[in-house]
């Protein structure tokens, strides 16, 4: 299975692809490249100081705040703190560039894994060197990506990933992966490199849906009603149409691709707008009639400019049902709003206003209120002082530049 890897420079505080050019917009290119096939991000950071090297980070940090699936981060490192900030940005992996400390490989690896920690080598020798320390998954950012994969060919629980330039050769000696330079423009159609592969003759990872669409129950139109949700907080954005070319070509290239029934003609989401849709699954109803779509929404999913096409009501019985995450984002964001708009007479201000001496000192009285009222019968005593307290851990995450996502992903790392 060849894995296709798309490269990040981190540089000087901004992000640039292999070829030297800027990238104007980092965290959408990041995105779409996730959304659209990439198997896995790998961030090069490139710093020669420790200014830029902190600065490279607060760069990866804001990143990953996004979806980007499993990605790759490292550059020089020289203490196992360095090993810690690779990962602790929400790296499944963090690499070593060549000439690192064999000691600190051996700590990083004793620590964090074997599955956590690779290296970046040059020539074979550095690749079969790191190898006797315990490293099994190499990156080679250079040409001498061939004389790589055939020296660690022999050693089956190695994993070596090399320059795309080298694709036939690399590949050919037992390469797992390929690193792109991928365009900007081309950030959202990763999947066209897979395909090409698969082209090929070699086996990459891509949707092999399970129903054909000889299989669905398709309208008096010959079409098939496609109900499109937002795969992370399950909206209900839109409701389109898809003939076979659009089914097949959805499935190809994982942007949704409808039936234009006003046009006649097929329609890319997105195509002139930006608003493409990524499919994260499609499920098929009880009577194989109608399609669930569950996706990624770039911008508004509605002509109109809203999010979704669902945005006017009929009759309504008052509030939607409350779910703990919309509440926890939603105050999450009120704050964060106070915090780039301050009100006057607001006490998250205050807070903000008096610093993170303050706000610790608040979280640190609430966490106490908690424990006693634990010892209370009544646990609704409990109820209002966990409110009390989540509030005030929300003004320290926000102070922090933390979010929801980032607790909610490092919880999901340790299932």
């Amino acid at each position: 299975m060849v894995k296709v890897i798309a490269c990040v420079l981190l540089k000087n505080g901004e992000a640039y692809l292999p070829d030297g050019s800027i990238i104007k917009n980092a965290a959408v290119y990041c995105q779409a490249c996730a959304n659209s096939g990439a198997d896995e991000i790998l961030f090069v950071d490139t710093s020669d100081s420790e200014k830029e090297h902190h600065n490279n980070l607060t760069v990866l940090k804001n990143l990953s705040r996004n979806d980007l699936g499993f990605f790759t981060a490292g550059g020089t490192c020289t203490h196992i703190d360095d090993v810690k900030k690779y990962l602790y940005t929400g790296a499944g992996r963090m690499y070593f560039a060549p000439g690192a400390d064999p000691e600190l490989i051996k700590e990083s690896i004793s620590r964090f894994g074997t599955e956590r920690t690779a290296c970046q080598v040059t020539t074979a020798d550095e690749a079969l060197r790191a190898y006797e320390l315990g490293i099994r998954t190499f990156y080679c950012l250079n040409l001498y990506g061939n004389d790589v994969a055939m020296a660690m060919k022999a050693y089956e629980d190695t994993e070596v990933y090399c320059l795309a330039d080298n694709r036939e050769p690399v590949l050919n000696h037992g390469a797992c992966g390929l690193i792109y330079s991928i365009p900007e423009e081309k950030a959202g159609s990763v999947m066209d490199y897979k395909q090409q592969l698969l082209h090929d003759g070699y086996e990459v990872n891509i949707w092999k849906p399970v129903f054909g669409w000889e299989d669905f129950k398709l309208n008096n139109d010959g079409l098939l009603p496609v109900v499109v949700q937002d795969w992370k907080n399950d909206e209900v954005l839109m409701v389109a149409y898809m003939n076979e070319e659009a089914y097949n070509m959805t499935v190809q290239t994982g942007r949704m691709t409808y039936y234009s029934r006003s046009r006649q003609s097929l329609w890319i989401k997105g195509e002139t707008s930006g608003h493409y849709q990524y499919v994260k699954s499609l499920k098929i109803d009880c009577d194989q009639d109608t399609l669930l779509a569950r996706v990624v929404q770039v911008g508004a999913a509605c002509h109109t400019g809203n999010r979704s096409c669902f945005y006017r009501d009929i009759i309504s019985r008052g509030q939607e049902s409350v779910t703990a995450y919309k509440v926890l984002e939603s105050v999450y964001n009120t704050i964060m709003d106070r915090k780039q708009n301050p009100k006057e007479g607001s006490y998250t201000n205050y807070l903000f206003s008096k610093g993170l001496d303050k706000i610790l000192k608040k979280v640190g009285e609430e966490a106490t209120e908690i424990v006693i009222a634990a010892k209370n019968p009544d646990a609704q005593d409990i109820v209002y002082e966990l409110g009390d307290f989540l509030y005030h851990v929300m003004v320290l995450m926000a102070e922090k530049g933390i979010t929801w996502e980032d607790v909610a992903r490092e919880l999901a790392d340790r299932e």
